[in-house]
This record gives C-alpha cells, sequence and structure tokens, in this order.
C-alpha cells in the first residue's frame, strides 16, 4: 500500500536524474538572462551548493552550451541549441517565411541569396536560393562561413547588442581560408553597418563579386540573422538589374522578414 501510495502521489519523479535536471535548471535560468550571470548569483538563484553548480557549469561551458564572458566572470547562453534547433519551430518557421520572400527576391534581382544566423563562432547557411539566370554565385545550405570575413558576419556582429558581440568574437572559430581582421578594422566596419544599416562591398572570397547584406532584426533591434546577395554583374548583352536595384529588393526583403520575425 505504501509503495503505490508513493508511486501515486508523485508520478513525475519516477525516473529522476538529477544531475541532468541541475543542468537544465542552469539552461533554463540563462535563458532569461541576455546578460549572463556570475556564479555566485547562479549559486544563489538556485539554491544549490556552489561546488554542485561549478560542476554542472564546466561540463556546460565543455559541451558548448554556455560560454563565459570575455573576462571570464559572467556565463550565457550560447547558440549551440539553436543550431540543434534547426528544425525547432522559431527557426523553422523564419525559414519558412524567409523562402518565399528570397524567391521573389531572386526573381526580381536575378541573382542568388542566402540567409545565415552566428553559430558557434562562425556563421551558419540557413537557408538558400538561385538566381533564375544560368550563372551566378551562391553559397551552399547547411555551409559555414567566416565571421570576420563575410558580409554576413559583419551585419551580425553590428546588431548585436556589445555583450553579445564580445562572446562572438570571443568564441569565433577561424575558418579554412578566413581573412584575418585586426579589432579596430573590425571595430570601423561595425560602425559603418550600424550607420547605413547594411553592409555592402567586395568579397573576400571570390573575384568579381560584390556582397549585399541586411540584418532580419528581431523585436529587441539585434539581428536574428541575415539576407546576404553575392551580387555579380552580367556583361553580355542581357541587361539585369543593378546592384542599387537588387540592394533595394534586398532591404524589402529583410524589413518584411524583420516583422514577421519579431511577431
Amino acid at each position: 500500500m505504501k509503495k503505490a501510495e508513493s508511486t501515486l502521489a508523485a508520478p513525475d519523479d519516477r525516473y529522476r536524474a538529477p544531475a541532468l535536471d541541475k543542468g537544465l535548471d542552469i539552461l533554463e535560468l540563462l535563458a532569461s538572462q541576455p546578460q549572463g550571470l556570475t556564479r555566485a548569483e547562479i549559486v544563489k538563484a538556485m539554491d544549490r551548493g556552489a561546488s554542485e553548480i561549478y560542476r554542472m557549469l564546466e561540463r556546460l561551458v565543455v559541451r558548448q552550451y554556455v560560454m563565459r564572458s570575455v573576462s571570464g566572470d559572467r556565463y550565457a547562453l550560447s547558440l549551440k541549441l539553436f543550431a540543434l534547433a534547426h528544425m525547432h519551430p522559431p527557426l523553422s518557421r523564419l525559414v519558412a517565411q524567409a523562402l518565399p520572400l528570397m524567391d521573389v527576391f531572386a526573381q526580381r534581382a536575378e541573382q542568388s541569396c542566402h540567409m545565415g544566423v552566428y553559430d558557434r563562432g562562425s556563421v551558419l547557411i540557413t537557408a538558400q536560393v538561385n538566381g533564375p539566370s544560368a550563372w551566378g554565385m551562391s553559397t551552399r545550405l547547411g555551409a559555414r562561413v567566416g565571421l570576420l570575413d563575410s558580409a554576413s558576419g559583419h551585419v551580425l556582429l553590428a546588431f548585436s547588442d556589445a555583450e553579445r558581440a564580445r562572446r562572438m568574437l570571443a568564441e569565433h572559430t577561424t575558418l579554412d581560408g578566413e581573412v584575418p581582421m585586426d579589432s579596430a578594422a573590425l571595430a570601423t566596419v561595425s560602425d559603418t553597418v550600424r550607420q547605413q544599416g547594411y553592409w555592402q562591398g567586395d568579397s573576400l572570397q571570390s573575384f568579381g563579386v560584390v556582397d549585399i547584406s541586411y540584418p532580419i532584426l528581431g523585436v529587441d533591434g539585434s539581428a536574428l540573422a541575415a539576407l546576404t546577395c553575392p551580387y555579380i554583374r552580367r556583361i553580355d548583352r542581357h541587361a539585369g538589374p543593378s546592384e542599387a536595384d537588387a540592394r533595394a529588393h534586398l532591404l524589402e526583403a529583410a524589413q518584411a522578414l524583420s516583422l514577421a520575425a519579431g511577431r
């Protein structure tokens, strides 16, 4: 009778995993703290022993679910969960909303375009649409591009708050062939992107390509993703849309997605 009473009293505790619960509690706590928390603040909020929280935090850092601040005294969520949740409703909705608008852009601008999000030190391409022409430049879906030398990376960094940008740079992973950029030059690029609202410049990966990129903004004004067109000018008898035309069409798509993403 006592055993049955216990089972009925706490059905959710039949398969307890205390360590897993602690880890999930930390992730849920940090999810509500965009600026992160110190270890002491986490210990206080969870009302647990400092040593057990320290061990769990270290494992979450090693597995890249949690990142330390540059100064090392604060902990915040990384975007690893965001990457793992590629099919999770928020991202899948954004991709589903983006693809029709990206198709419209591709037809109007006669150029390809792709959408990238920040993920663990680089930019992950989550959507890609080819232009209608037989000629074009495209970036493979699922590819990673450099944080410091790509239009997408410049836009994602520029439209992040200072603490998140620091975490992104601290987490930065240099990809094969990535062109380095010192902090002063990077700060200048970010200032330019914020002032004009987009990035446009010669590609650092391919000769003859002009990268144009706009942020897809969330409700707080930070970039959820970057919408980028690797513009190629045709030199045959076909007079396609100009860079200015392509930029205007890309802005229209990015603005529409920012509104959709913010709802």
